[in-house]
């Protein structure tokens, strides 16, 4: 490389010299190939792109081998201009930006370790150089779990490898692109062959700040997209050779246990054949155009599940036309090979064989790859990536609604393809155990709606059917995790319908997918957020704690969202209690939601869980927007929201809405912000006018404020009107839940457009009311009374001793009468104390179930 003064001053006022790259990257976002000229340095066989402040693109080679083209994982490279700067210095030339310097020694040919340094200017004694290892790296993900107990694998028994991640504790990521497979400038962007660049590099440099690392990769290698809002709904499968009527069937039984339902998936059988079919088994649908009618008008989306690695073959309903459009002769009646890289070939697979499916009603595809890795044509290309590629660019085309894809991971890149099948699962305990990790551990691919087996898919040794403690308690987990999707293979010892448990696991299941209806405008709102910065739903603890030890060691725990922690249950209780060790971080209180407790931060707690308790966490002060409990699908946006107000602090939420299925989400959106301030005797909830605008919103609402773990009010206004207490709930009023502590605010339809003011007076500061705990005991001694009344033989009636029998109906009292809290709370608290001597003189139970009952009390 020659410096003369033109040179020098040419690397000082950045590099004019680029090759322009028309890109149609419909599919990768919209995004940009070509980088601004203002960030581009370069002189000879160097050059160097300015992407972020951390972020660089490093490139050595004959300038006309520049090439600009997307990558299978760098979509977009035209960013904002970072500033930075740039000097020669002793034979070295350096570009610095805020948050990283670079030093290349001039004229020394092509990068390696002795010519290139990076350093990190917030911490000197990190730095980085070519060939340099990893030696903490954070994980990524894995293309599947079959076969999977837990961590270990029955068929290979070795355990899971996940591939590395973008994060690491060392601060850096490095891509080396130059061998990278590229897509040409085609309508339909098609694979083809890396340029001939000798190195196409970036370098990513992030200390600890996990976040900003997702962020600045999604900018390159595109954004996540929103998922459609009834993705978050819950998901009905099992491999099983249903029928429509058996369907229907189905369905029926969901409405009539109030189980919300919003996907229907159709395994394998409804085609005919066995492993890859295209053609409607007319044994199981008679009719499949009015099937889907009735799913759809119903509010279910369908998806059926694809194979299609024996290609098409001679008994497929279209046969002859597909043959006919790839020009191949159909005569001879053979099968027509597969061909994921043939672009004709794939051309034909959707606009023959798959749009006339699409269009009778069928709203995405399970697409299940599991046969050779890589295309036959083209050795390096990754059959599971292409697939994932093609089909969504596809629907990304025809569709008016949000591409869909529900598959395999592939590799860096596939998170703009969302939504993965993690595959076939042994139904155990480990397994419940590995997933909250698993799942986590992807965001840190960008890859953040992994979607499991709830409840695992293959019986494991000689379990004879569905244990029902570890369905519940997975589909429980099933709430918390980005998919809730039940699933298992074809057994018919295997049920996981909700009508074939004991009542007391049914009702826990049944609240666990109420819950998750609940809180979809939460989870709905964190997709946003996914889509906008690349930050999972389901987080590591170490992105907001990464300077906390036990955010790398509590590896079950995971953030939910901004607000919330979730500690999975992955064992089986013990006298009918589940206990976790779960850390809370320091920095914030969290509120046991299943128990009402607020819990100081910074600490490790076990806490114990009956089967209708869940370890959640919420930040002290949260405010976490909700639907009611009468929502039965997800195809439109309520005009009804609760939001509700937990303990402990201050806080505020925006509430995000758009029209759950169209493309337009990017620039056709509403925000709503909420905030919640504690001000002496005085809790203050502003409701900001709704901003935005989107396809068939509503022009009101009617908003339900629920504050969580708090003494009932002295009063009540809204914009200074006084509300009135009202037990029965009407518009307009308030009253108060006993069960849960619970203030609720009903507030009458009303304008999005029009600000509200809530005011809350209590008799004293609400940082000092004491509800602690109360929850869980009211609880427990229903519990109790429940053993009691059931465990009557019938010979003396039925006995429920006199302190019992006050403390248990407690809560019912605080429902009735709020106003008489105080002294319905010293009175419980001196009945409860006596409960357990009552307990130990019961007759009508033995000493070891007296025991027991003693057990149940908090």
């Amino acid at each position: 490389m020659s410096y003369k003064h033109k040179t020098i001053t040419f690397f000082k006022l950045l590099a004019c010299y680029l090759i322009f790259f028309a890109s149609n990257s419909y599919g990768q976002n919209d995004n940009q190939l070509t980088p601004d000229p203002k960030a581009v340095v370069q002189s000879g066989n160097v050059r160097f792109t300015v992407l972020t402040d951390q972020l660089i693109r490093l490139q050595w080679g004959q300038p006309a081998s520049y090439d600009n083209r997307a990558s299978l994982v760098v979509v977009n490279r035209k960013l904002p201009v970072p500033e930075f700067s740039t000097r020669t210095e002793n034979e070295w030339f350096y570009l610095k930006t805020k948050k990283i310097e670079l030093a290349y020694k001039i004229n020394s040919g092509v990068f390696d370790s002795t010519n290139l340094k990076i350093r990190f200017l917030n911490a000197d004694t990190v730095s980085w150089k070519p060939g340099q290892k990893q030696k903490f790296n954070l994980k990524g993900t894995s293309r599947t779990l079959d076969g999977q107990d837990g961590e270990m694998n029955l068929y290979s028994n070795q355990k899971l490898q996940l591939e590395d991640g973008i994060l690491s504790r060392d601060g850096w990521f490095f891509l080396d692109d130059s061998q990278s497979l590229r897509l040409d400038d085609s309508d339909w962007p098609w694979i083809t062959a890396p340029g001939a660049s000798k190195l196409d590099w970036y370098f990513l440099g992030y200390g600890d700040d996990y976040k900003s690392a997702l962020l600045d990769f999604s900018k390159i290698a595109g954004h996540v997209p929103m998922l459609p809002r009834y993705v978050f709904g819950y998901w009905w499968s099992r491999y099983w050779s249903y029928s429509d009527n058996e369907l229907r069937e189905l369905v029926q039984n969901l409405k009539r246990f109030d189980v919300p339902t919003d996907v229907l998936v159709i395994d394998m059988d409804w085609h005919t054949r066995g492993w890859t079919g295209y053609t409607w088994n007319k044994n199981l649908f008679p009719d499949p155009g009015n099937f889907l009618k009735w799913a759809k008008d119903n509010h279910l989306k369908t998806t059926l599940n694809l194979h299609p690695a024996d290609g098409i073959q001679p008994t497929e309903q279209r046969y002859n036309d597909f043959a006919a459009y790839i020009k191949t002769d159909s005569s001879q009646r053979k099968a027509i090979p597969f061909e994921a890289s043939n672009k004709v070939f794939m051309r034909g697979l959707f606009d023959i064989v798959l749009r006339p499916i699409e269009k009778a009603g069928v709203n995405f595809w399970w697409l299940d790859w599991q046969q050779w890795p890589n295309d036959n044509k083209i050795p390096q290309l990754s059959n599971t990536w292409w697939l994932n590629y093609t089909f969504f660019t596809d629907k990304a085309m025809h569709s008016q609604n949000r591409p869909l894809l529900y598959h395999r991971w592939g590799g860096l890149g596939n998170h703009r393809y969302q939504i993965g099948f993690s595959g076939d699962t042994f139904m155990s305990w480990e397994s419940l155990a590995y997933e909250p990790y698993f799942t986590s551990t992807a965001s840190n691919v960008l890859y953040c709606y992994w979607s499991h087996d709830i409840g695992g898919h293959i019986l494991k040794g000689n379990e004879k059917g569905v244990e029902p403690e570890l369905y519940t308690r997975w589909l429980q987990y099933g709430c918390f995790s980005p998919i809730m999707r039940t699933h298992s293979t074809k057994n018919a010892a295997i049920k996981k319908e909700i009508w074939n448990f004991a009542p007391e696991y049914a009702t826990a299941q049944h609240d666990a997918i109420r819950l998750r209806y609940a809180l979809v405008p939460y989870i709905y709102a964190m997709s946003r957020k996914t889509f906008e910065t690349g930050i999972g739903l389901c987080r590591p603890m170490y992105y907001d704690y990464a300077k906390q030890p036990e955010a790398y060691s509590y590896k079950e725990e995971y953030m939910f969202g901004d607000n919330m922690l979730i500690r999975p249950i992955t064992t089986p209780s013990k006298d009918g209690f589940a206990t976790v060790k779960v850390w809370l971080p320091k920095g914030n209180d969290w509120y046991e939601w299943s128990t009402g407790t607020l819990l100081k931060g910074g600490q490790i707690l076990e806490r114990s869980f009956s089967i209708n308790e869940y370890p959640v966490y919420v930040k002290a002060g949260s405010v976490i927007p909700m639907y009611n409990n009468q929502i039965q699908n997800l195809d439109k946006n309520p005009n009804n929201l609760t939001v509700g107000i937990f303990p402990g602090g201050s806080g505020n939420f925006q509430v995000y809405e758009d029209n759950g299925n169209n493309k337009n989400y990017k620039n056709q959106f509403a925000k709503t912000n909420i905030a919640s301030q504690l001000d002496d005797k005085e809790l203050i909830v502003n409701i900001a006018p709704t901003v935005g605008n989107y396809q068939d919103m509503a022009e009101r609402k009617k908003i339900k404020i629920k504050v969580f773990g708090t003494q009932p009010p002295l009063k009540v206004s809204v914009n200074g009107k006084p509300l009135q207490f009202n037990p029965d709930g009407r518009d307009g009023c308030w009253n108060y839940d006993g069960d849960n502590l619970c203030l609720n605010i009903l507030l009458p339809d009303q304008s999005c457009k029009v600000a509200r003011q809530l005011r809350i007076t209590y008799n004293e500061s609400p940082g000092t009311l004491t509800t602690a705990g109360l929850v869980e005991k009211f609880k427990r001694l229903s519990m109790i009374t429940s053993v009691l009344k059931n465990g009557d033989n019938g010979n003396d009636g039925i006995y429920i001793p006199k302190n019992l029998g006050f403390a248990e109906e407690t809560n019912r009292l605080l429902s009735y009468h709020p106003m008489n809290f105080a002294s319905y709370l010293e009175n419980f608290e001196r009945h409860y104390k006596l409960i357990p001597e009552e307990i130990k003189l019961l007759k009508q139970v033995g000493e070891q179930e007296r025991k027991n009952l003693i057990k149940l009390l908090p």
